[in-house]
Parts: C-alpha cells; sequence; structure tokens
C-alpha cells in the first residue's frame, strides 16, 4: 500500500476533528464517527480536550483506504497551541486545511497557509459546514482565490472542460498537454500538486459525511508515491510520556529502516525551544527499547518499521522536537514563539528549585511552554502563547506532579535587537588565563532570529578556539541591555580573536565572548521590539470611521480594502498588547456586527519603549550575570576595565579599523536594508550601518561622571585610618573633590533606537571586616585555632580574585586590639588594601567611620555578621553583605570556574588533564 502521513489544519471551530472523525470511520477505523460537543471524539483523548470541545495535544491515527495506508495527524486549532500544531508540519506529505463555509478564510488560517508554505507543505482545502444556509460554492471559490491562491481549483467535476482549463493555467507544461490532448493526466495533476503550483478544494460536511469520501479518493487518485533513500533518517516531531511515565519519542522514518534494540546517535547540535532560546547539547548514542504505532490511545508494538512511518520509541533519553537523525542533520527552528510571560505562583512550602526541574521535564514535551528562571526576582517564568493555555498547564501540572500551582498576571514578552553595525570586544585575562574575542554585530531583518558565523583567519585563532566561541554564542539566551529581553534578528560574526599557548583554558573564552557580546550591544542603537498583530476588521459602512479612528489611535498601519458595498474591510498590522482586546469594542460598537481577524505578525519596534523601560527597571551595568567590563592583568593581578573603555586596552586591532568612512564609522553590510513602522506611523528604512535618524532630533543632556584615581583611594584611607589622630592632617572633613572628571553622555532617545550610555554612577567599595569573616567560616576558622596568619593570608588571597572579577575598590580591615603599641597601618596587598588598626580600635570603629564620611559619595558595601555593626551600616545607607553571604558568592564564582574547567579539553591529551586536574585541587584546597 501507498504510505502518505496526512495533517489536518484549521482554524478553531472550522470543524476538523469532526473531519478527522469522518475520514476515520470512511477508512473503517471507528464504527461511528464521534462528535465534539458529546466527548467521545477518537483523537480527543485528553480530559479537557473533552470538556472543552478543543483539541490540545496532536493525534496520530492510522486510516486503511483502498490501496492507500493513511497516518492521519490531528492539530489543534486553537491559536494559544500553534507551537504544538506547527511541529508536526516538517513530518507531512500532505496537509488537509479545513476551512468554515460561514467564517471563510480567518486570520488564523492565513497563519497556517504561510506556515505551510514555509515547510513546503502540498495542500488540500477542505471547505466543511456546507450544509448551512447561505452557503454558496461559487462565492466561497472567489474568496479563497482572493485569500489565499488563485490556484485554489474546485475539483468537484473532475473531469470537465472547465478543471482542466483552471488547472492548465498554474504550469505552462500542463497548458501544453491540455491543448495537444484536451485533457490533463493524473501524474501531471499529481506533480503540480506536489510542488504547490495548484490547490485541490472540496467541499462538504464532515458532519452529515458528505464530500469526505470524495476528499478520500482525491488523496487516492492524486497524491504518488514518495521514494525515499535506503539509508537510515528519521525527524522527531514530539516527546510525550505514557500513562506509565515512559519516555516516548515521536518521529517520522525519511529514509531505510528501523529496528528494535537499534543504536541512534546525535551530533549534540543547537537545539531550538520556543521563544528563540538555543540550547547546546553533548553528541549522544542510545539504544531504542521498543517501536510503537499508535492510532489514538492505542499501539500496537513493531520489530521494524520502514520510510513513510510515524512511530514513537522508547529508550531515548535525549532526543529533542525538531532533531534530525541519520542523514537528517539539523534542528528545525520553529517560526512560533511565545508572546505572553507569567509568573508561576507556587503553594507555600514549595521549594522552587525542585518544581523548576518537574516543569523542564514538562518543557521538553511542550516546546511552546518555555520555562524561564527570573534571577532578580527570584521565581520561576513560564511564556507561552495566551491566557487558554495557562488552564492547561494548571490541570496538567496537578495531574502529573499532584501539584497546585497558579499563573499571576500575564505581561508581553519583549525582544531587543540592533539598529547599527558595531564592534562588540571581551578579554578576560585573570592571573594566568588569557583569551581575547572581536564579534561583529550586524542588525538583520525582521524574523531573521540569529545567525551566529566565523570569519576569522585561523592563523590568527585556531579553529578549535573559533568552534568554541561559536557554541558558547549558542549555548544560551542572551539578554539585551534595553529591558535584558532576549535579542534576536542579529548576525553575530567572529572577526578576530587570541589565544595564550600556556594559559588559555576552555572556559575563558566563555568569559571572553560573553564580555564581547555584551560590550558591543552596550554601544550599539538597541531596538525595542514588541509581537504584532496581522488584523482584518470587517465593519458595517456606517462605522467604518470609528474604526479607523480606533486603529490609529492603536498605532496600527492599515488600509481600507473594500467599502461601499454595505461592509468596509481594513487590513493592516499593530501592537498586540493594544489589539488584543479590541474584539469587545468591535461586537459593541457594530452591535455584533463587526469582525476582527487576528493572527501574529511577529516582532517590530515597540510603541511605547520609554514605558517599558521605565517599568523593567532593568539597569544592564548591575546584572552581574551578564557583565559587560573586560578584565586585564598587570602587576600579577587582574583588573577590571569598563565596556566604554575596553576598546582602547584590546591586544588586537579593530575589525572595522579601515572599513568605515573617514570618520571611522562602520560600512553598511552588503547594502541590505528593510523598513520598520515608526512611532510617528511613517516607515523607516533601516540599512546595516543604521537607522535613518529623525529630523531634527534632540540629544539628550550631558551628565557629569567622575573617574577616581589612586590619588584619592591613599587620600580616603588616610583619612580614615587616622581619623582619630590630634594633627593628623587630616583637612578638612568635608573639603576635598574628585579628580580627573570627564563627560558623558546619558541614554540617548529617539524615536525608535536607543543607544546606551553610561550613567553617572558612584565609585563601588566593598569593606571586609577581616577576622569577622574568618570565625564566621568554618574552614578559616579552623584554620586559625592552628595559625592566624595562614588563616588572613588565605583570606586575602581570596579576595584578591574576587576582586578581580567584581572590579570593586576592596579594603580588608583587621583590629590590633590585643597588640600594645601597634599603630594604625596600612598596605596594599596586590590588587587589595589592606587596613591594620592601632592597638584599642576595633576594625567596627574604622568601617562605621568610613561608612558615615563616605556613603553619600560611594557606593559602599560592607561584609560582616557583626549584628549591632549591621544595624549600624544599614543606618548609613550602605550595603551589607553577611560573612556567609560573601563566602557563597566566592565559591559561586568557583564553581563556574570549575565547570568551566572540567568543559575545556580543546586540544586533548595527558599533559592537559594534569594541568586541568591541578587546577582543579588548587581551587578546592582554597574553599
Amino acid at each position: 500500500m501507498r504510505k502518505l502521513v496526512t495533517g489536518i489544519l484549521a482554524h478553531v471551530d472550522a470543524g476538523k476533528t469532526t473531519l478527522s472523525e469522518a475520514l476515520l470511520y470512511f477508512g473503517g477505523s471507528i464504527r461511528k464517527p464521534g462528535r465534539v460537543d458529546k466527548g467521545d471524539a477518537f483523537l480527543d483523548t485528553y480530559g479537557q480536550e473533552r470538556e472543552r470541545g478543543i483539541t490540545i495535544f496532536s493525534k496520530e491515527a492510522r486510516i486503511s483506504y483502498k490501496a492507500l495506508q493513511l497516518t492521519l495527524l490531528d492539530t489543534p486549532g486553537h491559536v494559544d497551541f500553534s507551537a504544538e500544531m506547527e511541529r508536526t508540519l516538517q513530518v507531512l506529505d500532505m496537509a488537509i486545511l479545513v476551512i468554515s463555509a460561514s467564517a471563510g478564510v480567518q486570520g488564523h488560517t492565513r497563519t497556517l497557509w504561510r506556515l505551510l508554505n514555509r515547510y513546503g507543505v502540498p495542500i488540500f482545502v477542505f471547505v466543511n459546514k456546507m450544509d448551512q444556509p447561505d452557503t454558496d460554492r461559487e462565492t466561497i471559490l472567489e474568496k479563497l482565490k482572493a485569500d489565499l491562491s488563485e490556484y485554489c481549483i474546485d475539483f468537484t467535476d473532475q473531469e470537465t472542460e472547465e478543471f482542466f482549463e483552471n488547472i492548465a493555467v498554474s504550469d505552462e507544461g500542463a497548458l501544453n498537454e491540455f491543448l495537444t490532448t484536451d485533457r490533463i493526466c493524473d501524474e501531471t495533476i499529481q506533480k503540480l500538486i506536489r510542488e504547490r503550483k495548484i490547490f485541490p478544494c472540496f467541499f462538504g460536511s464532515a458532519l452529515k459525511l458528505t464530500g469526505v469520501e470524495e476528499l478520500l479518493n482525491g488523496l487516492l487518485r492524486y497524491t504518488g508515491g514518495t521514494v525515499y533513500p535506503a539509508g537510515f533518517g528519521a525527524r522527531i516531531f514530539k516527546i510525550t510520556r505514557d500513562a506509565q511515565g515512559n519516555r516516548l519519542t515521536h518521529m517520522k522514518i525519511t529514509g531505510g529502516s528501523l529496528k528494535a534494540r537499534d543504536e541512534l546517535s546525535g551530533t549534540g547540535e543547537a537545539s531550538f525551544l520556543s521563544g528563540g532560546q538555543i540550547r547546546r547539547r553533548e553528541p549522544w548514542t542510545e539504544k531504542i527499547n521498543q517501536i510503537r504505532l499508535y492510532s489514538g490511545e492505542k499501539f500496537e508494538t513493531h520489530a521494524e518499521v520502514t520510510a513513510g512511518e510515524i512511530c514513537a520509541v522508547t529508550g531515548l533519553t535525549k532526543t529533542r522536537a525538531g532533531e534530525g537523525l541519520g542523514f537528517e542533520r539539523g534542528t528545525v527552528r520553529p517560526e512560533l514563539s511565545p508572546i505572553l510571560s507569567y509568573s508561576v505562583l507556587l503553594p507555600d512550602g514549595m521549594d522552587a528549585a525542585v518544581m523548576l526541574q518537574k516543569l523542564r521535564q514538562l518543557e521538553e514535551e511542550e516546546p511552546q511552554l518555555h520555562i524561564v528562571w527570573d534571577e532578580r526576582n527570584k521565581e520561576i517564568k513560564a511564556q507561552i502563547m495566551g491566557q487558554v493555555q495557562t488552564e492547561v498547564y494548571r490541570n496538567l501540572i496537578r495531574e502529573r506532579f499532584n501539584v497546585d500551582v497558579d499563573f499571576g498576571t500575564g505581561s508581553i514578552v519583549y525582544k531587543e535587537t540592533i539598529a547599527n553595525t558595531v564592534e562588540g570586544v571581551g578579554h578576560f585575562e585573570p592571573l594566568r588565563h588569557y583569551a581575547e574575542v572581536h564579534l561583529l554585530l550586524e542588525p538583520g531583518l525582521p524574523g531573521s532570529g540569529l545567525r551566529i558565523s566565523s570569519d576569522c583567519r585561523e592563523d590568527l585563532l585556531d579553529l578549535n578556539w573559533q568552534r568554541l566561541v561559536l557554541t558558547h554564542l549558542e549555548e544560551k539566551e542572551h539578554p539585551g541591555v534595553l529591558a535584558g529581553a532576549p535579542i534576536t534578528d542579529m548576525k553575530i560574526t567572529l572577526k578576530a580573536g587570541r589565544a595564550h599557548l600556556k594559559h588559555t583554558e576552555g572556559g575563558d573564552f566563555r568569559q571572553a565572548t560573553y564580555r564581547a557580546l555584551r560590550q558591543g550591544l552596550m554601544q550599539a542603537e538597541n531596538v525595542l521590539l514588541e509581537p504584532y498583530y496581522d488584523f482584518r476588521l470587517e465593519v458595517p459602512d456606517s462605522a467604518v470611521g470609528r474604526a479607523m479612528s480606533d486603529l490609529d489611535k492603536m498605532r496600527g498601519n492599515f488600509s481600507l480594502q473594500q467599502s461601499g458595498t454595505g461592509t468596509a474591510v481594513l487590513e493592516g498590522m499593530a501592537p498586540m498588547a493594544l489589539l488584543q482586546d479590541y474584539q469587545k469594542e468591535v461586537v459593541s460598537y457594530t452591535k455584533g456586527a463587526g469582525q476582527l481577524h487576528l493572527s501574529l505578525k511577529g516582532y517590530f519596534p515597540c510603541h511605547n519603549t520609554e514605558e517599558v523601560l521605565e517599568n523593567a527597571g532593568y539597569d544592564p551595568e548591575r546584572d552581574v550575570e551578564n557583565p559587560s567590563s573586560s578584565v586585564f592583568c598587570a602587576h600579577g593581578a587582574g583588573f577590571l576595565v569598563a565596556w566604554d573603555e575596553a576598546p582602547s586596552y584590546m591586544h588586537l586591532e579593530s575589525c572595522l579599523k579601515n572599513k568605515g568612512d573617514e570618520d571611522g564609522n562602520p560600512a553598511a553590510a552588503d547594502g541590505e536594508e528593510w523598513s520598520w513602522l515608526s512611532e510617528s506611523g511613517e516607515d523607516r528604512i533601516f540599512t546595516a550601518k543604521g537607522a535613518e535618524r529623525v529630523s531634527g532630533r534632540e540629544k539628550a543632556g550631558e551628565n557629569a561622571s567622575s573617574f577616581i584615581g589612586t590619588e584619592e583611594i591613599d587620600e580616603i584611607l588616610n583619612r580614615t585610618a587616622y581619623a582619630n589622630r590630634k594633627g593628623s592632617g587630616t583637612g578638612n572633613r568635608n573639603g576635598w573633590r574628585r579628580n580627573g572628571r570627564k563627560e558623558e553622555s546619558t541614554l540617548t532617545r529617539g524615536a525608535q533606537t536607543r543607544t546606551y550610555k553610561q550613567t553617572p554612577k558612584k565609585e563601588a567599595y566593598l569593606l571586609v571586616d577581616g577576622y569577622n569573616v574568618i570565625f564566621a567560616w568554618d574552614e578559616l576558622k579552623e584554620l586559625a585555632e592552628k595559625n592566624l596568619d595562614g588563616a588572613r593570608g588565605r583570606l586575602l588571597d581570596l579576595l584578591c580574585n574576587y576582586q578581580a572579577v567584581k572590579g570593586c575598590r576592596l579594603i580588608a580591615v583587621f583590629d590590633a586590639y590585643r597588640l600594645a603599641g601597634h599603630p594604625t597601618e596600612v598596605s596594599d596587598y596586590h590588587n587589595i588594601h589592606v587596613v591594620f588598626k592601632k592597638e584599642a580600635e576595633t576594625a567596627d570603629q574604622y568601617i562605621e567611620k568610613f561608612a558615615h564620611e563616605n556613603s553619600h559619595k560611594y557606593d559602599v558595601t560592607v561584609a560582616t555578621s557583626d549584628g549591632l555593626e549591621q544595624i549600624i551600616i544599614i543606618g548609613e545607607g550602605c550595603r551589607l553583605m553577611s560573612s556567609r553571604e560573601l563566602k557563597e558568592d566566592i565559591e559561586r564564582l568557583s564553581r563556574e570556574i570549575v565547570r568551566e574547567f572540567e568543559g575545556a579539553n580543546p586540544g586533548g591529551g595527558a599533559g592537559v588533564g594534569e594541568k586541568l586536574a591541578e587546577k582543579l585541587q588548587g581551587i578546592k584546597e582554597k574553599l
């Protein structure tokens, strides 16, 4: 029998599941068609599907009709579950697009048509509900031709001259055949359908079982057999778990055959999750335990399946939806992504870390559920397509994990991109480490996502290191610098890099790569993006003025397609945030006569950037997880260089040098340009070089920020250390001023773009109460009991490394309360300052005085667990860090280094392994 994998797609309520039941009935798979309203549909097996009367999860059914072996994939029709539908498109031989005769082509129908075009899937159209009144076949067909394609062909009468004429105009070869023979053979029609040059249309009523058998005969007659390669290939489209908890990998065999107990391997290439998130994985090899062929809830086990089959296998634990096996290399990236974000509200006493792992398992099965850990707010967030999904997932989590969760108020998922070409540079060189990376960041076309490549000479940076840099760019979702939203629509090219033969480790390039990307974003013209809807609004002619006024207020870009015929039609695009609740207003002011059809258009510049950024309150320079500064080494210690000064410290020349104009501005790449809608409603042209400037745009005012030098540090230490001595020469307590001021502009505001400029900020100081910390850490306390000097030295070594990463001015204070005649002593220990107090004066007094005199001028943090001192410090407006928190922060940074070492062995060999073991042991001994 000829095998055919067919998916059924439709806008919700078009009768898709009813058609599936009718096809199963005519194929002999069921004795009686089920009904959605009665909750007995063969493919709606999940409880919530029967309660709600909608399809939530795609299902498989097997139909044998004459010489046709049909595998039917029933997909969700509700917009909120579009991602579930999209996953099936990559494995379809043919699609049946169901359209309601009464509703016609709706917004989601257009989305489906666009997706089917993207995946190159041939389409059979079935116009359902033709038994309803006022349904005229000719009128409906004309609308299909106007809204979808002029080559939508009526296949009702397949032997008429008009039928062959309609097909002939779609292709020159078919036209010659028709002129020669007065007809067109089935093989030619099959070829035209397969090449998507024509789209057969059938009419009927699935509920009344009319037109369904004609559709089956059309599939039998006009779909040819597929020739598959002899070698093994498969495409995974879904991950589920059965009632016993067994993990099932659903795939289509696209070549050769698959047997139980076969071993399958994955390349570990990047897999794309919803939301544009990219997850990098290691290569894997696993053995199949069982092969199942599902039809509804039931399945049969088979020892072998051949090309063209849809099957589910057990035993694979590392597969991902969209992944290719065998000769099917690469991962299919979904077009649809979540547009709303909800906080996951956990029951009292529930550990968020435990629940996060459970939700990760659910995310694996439902890629449209994008789980994010919000580090700033310490909460779990779920990014999904719409409100209906929250109810479904709430019940699913209760059934699967026996946990009652709730969802907070939904917020829009924003994204960020850039509007000009910039070079991002990153350098990571603490003691005995080295890596430098130069990245070229260029704006991409809307909807293009991230494109990552290398254009770096191998004599400049070895190919192994280049691959490592690309891996680090792909391995996580990188936040932007406006609202911390994921970056997208950007081309990132590795242009240059440098490693050290002796000191470079793999983790060094992770740090340098992250910092280079971040540094580039900080200097670029950044654009905040929000989701937009395509809309089609139908209102009575009398209401067209109100409609146009509303759409104009909603920043819509639209055109009047039809008027003067009783009904006016407006089509265009507008921000989702303003349009999503507009249907209720349309119904109100048109008294039920108006209709609004929506479909997701994509991401475009935000209409209210300033408001969104103010609400987000994101400061990119306080995001310690995503630093933009670089680390350099001098005099045996690392020091931090801010993002705006880093280019002048780099060891390699700029990749943009001599490539731009005389002023050093980068040249546009490949003449690439595109248009975006501006806030004023006018089209703006963007090129790779940047956005057109609004004429007469005012620049933001200049604010002064300050730079602090070593002389000033000495003055602070002297004034504080010797403040209690008579005649100490402290000078005026409030009389000294900062040196070396320089001017910087604040955030530059434009109609669409926003360039981050460093805002004035206070110099950061960290004061560590030395002995308090020593006796609060078990390891140091134990060492101090044997040798106090050794414990103090160990603490200072750890603080040196900590300062190199944090970049603050670090002062460790030790009292000398019991040392007779000991004067106050101030010295430098590598990259930190050390103060030993004089006899009978405690470290607390020094720290309290420092906080009192300098808290209003500097960003002061104090590390101590002394309860009374903590109260005083907070009262002075300083930041507080307990000894335990300081230890945890140091250990966290050390663990990151350990993980980087453990994952880094680009050169191989025993020498590298021994060196790695030594470094790991050294870190563990310090901790």
